[in-house]
């Protein structure tokens, strides 16, 4: 396979922007379609697709952040302002969240942990696939994605994890660099030259 510099120039500055940071328009629902075309096609051992969608739009956003809210204010009733603020922008902030929902189970012959990866690698195809269409995104789990009573107002069954939330839209904001990790410090060599 010969190098494709639009590839290496793109990864060499992917970024994630943060959600709040986040403006209309989003994808629209082709768009959408086109993009979760592109995010299924990673490692899958099995081809089970161990993975679902759940896309969240309109005003059904702000709906969801509300009953989001309320659920936080029952579990923590001394919510300062500020917080009761983020909670109930929490599907508003961009114009689409996806969420990923990992369906991973015991299986005969596919780890469930492979099962489970491949959920991760769906999110980050999602991003990247997000990014060609010309929107901004941004993968967050956030703690409504580990509560049970969350699941219900989010449409996550019994037995499902969310694997993510993947917000997308458009940004005003400049796209800045951040620290990377080293990969001297990460990375063991072993055999071959140098």
């Amino acid at each position: 396979m010969e190098k494709n510099a639009s590839l290496l120039e793109y990864l060499s500055f992917r970024r994630s922007v943060p959600a709040f940071q986040m403006c209309e328009p989003g994808p629209s629902r082709s768009e959408l379609e086109k993009i979760l075309t592109l995010t299924v096609r990673v490692p899958d051992h099995g081809k089970i697709a161990p993975w679902r969608f759940i896309v969240y739009r309109g005003e059904e956003r702000k709906t969801i952040s509300e009953q989001l809210l309320a659920i936080a204010l029952k579990k923590n009733p001394a919510l300062s302002q500020e917080m009761i603020e983020v909670e109930r922008t929490r599907f508003t902030r961009a114009p689409v969240v996806v969420a990923v929902i990992s369906t991973a189970a015991p299986h005969a012959k596919i780890p469930e942990w492979e099962q489970v990866m491949s959920a991760g690698a769906v999110c980050l195809n999602m991003l990247m696939a997000a990014n060609a269409h010309g929107y901004v995104a941004n993968w967050l789990s956030e703690w409504f994605a580990f509560d049970e009573e969350a699941h219900a107002v989010l449409g996550v069954k019994a037995g499902e994890k969310v694997a993510g939330f993947i917000h997308m839209g458009s940004t005003t904001f400049p796209i800045t660099e951040r620290p990377r990790p080293s990969i001297a410090d990460l990375t063991t060599w072993v055999g071959g030259a140098a």
